[in-house]
């Protein structure tokens, strides 16, 4: 195991510590649901919402809802502080279910440099360019996190990448990232079941299926 960034978690967290923190990344507010840098937050929204379960808000400045797979106690959080911002949540969510290794902690997020609807599974790596794993990095010490990466595609040629990524995508495009997100659940069940590496291979050797649009 690799050791995250010096919380304190360990000294002050009272009880059994979870055995995994899964963190969805997006904006909150209702102008912000659907658009493609929610699609993290959204899968670990349907992960609560498989077991029957919601986020609800806590003291760490997230949505929060804790889970039991198989022995296996699971937080899921969605950060309330806005992308460029998530890391102050995750370091609050840290020190309350005292997260201090690298495979206890598992990020969800968008990624412009996957085709959309494809995901693919990390441990570390770089931040490519994104704001809210850049956040998370910075106050947690460490890069050496889980990533679970769905793609959202690269904005056309006339449009920003700030813009392409708030937006809200069309029907077919919306059919493919919901195709995703369901995925993307599995995946985080996968991980508590068979581990990181069975995931990884599952996940990342998929055949990538054409686009109804042809891209």
């Amino acid at each position: 195991m690799v050791r995250l960034g010096r919380s304190d978690a360990a000294a002050e967290r009272r009880g059994t510590p979870a055995d995994l923190l899964v963190v969805g990344l997006g904006n909150p507010g209702d102008e912000f649901d659907g658009t493609r840098h929610n699609v993290g937050a959204e899968a670990v929204a349907r992960v609560a919402a498989r077991y029957g379960e919601k986020l609800k808000k806590s003291k760490e400045r997230a949505l929060v809802s804790e889970i039991r797979i198989g022995q296996q106690r699971i937080v899921l959080a969605f950060p309330q502080t806005f992308m460029n911002n998530s890391g102050e949540s995750v370091r609050l969510l840290r020190k309350r279910y005292g997260i201090t290794e690298g495979e206890q902690l598992l990020v969800v997020h968008d990624e412009l440099d996957l085709p959309v609807g494809r995901l693919k599974l990390k441990q570390g790596g770089g931040l490519a360019g994104h704001n809210g794993l850049r956040s998370v990095s910075s106050h947690v010490g460490s890069g050496h996190f889980m990533r679970l990466r769905i793609g959202i595609g690269k904005p056309p040629l006339s449009q920003v990448a700030r813009d392409y990524v708030l937006k809200r995508p069309g029907k077919t495009e919306r059919t493919v990232l919901d195709t995703a997100i369901s995925d993307a659940s599995e995946a985080i069940e996968l991980i508590v079941r068979d581990g990181m590496d069975a995931t990884m291979n599952a996940v990342n050797r998929r055949v990538e299926e054409p686009r109804p649009d042809g891209r």
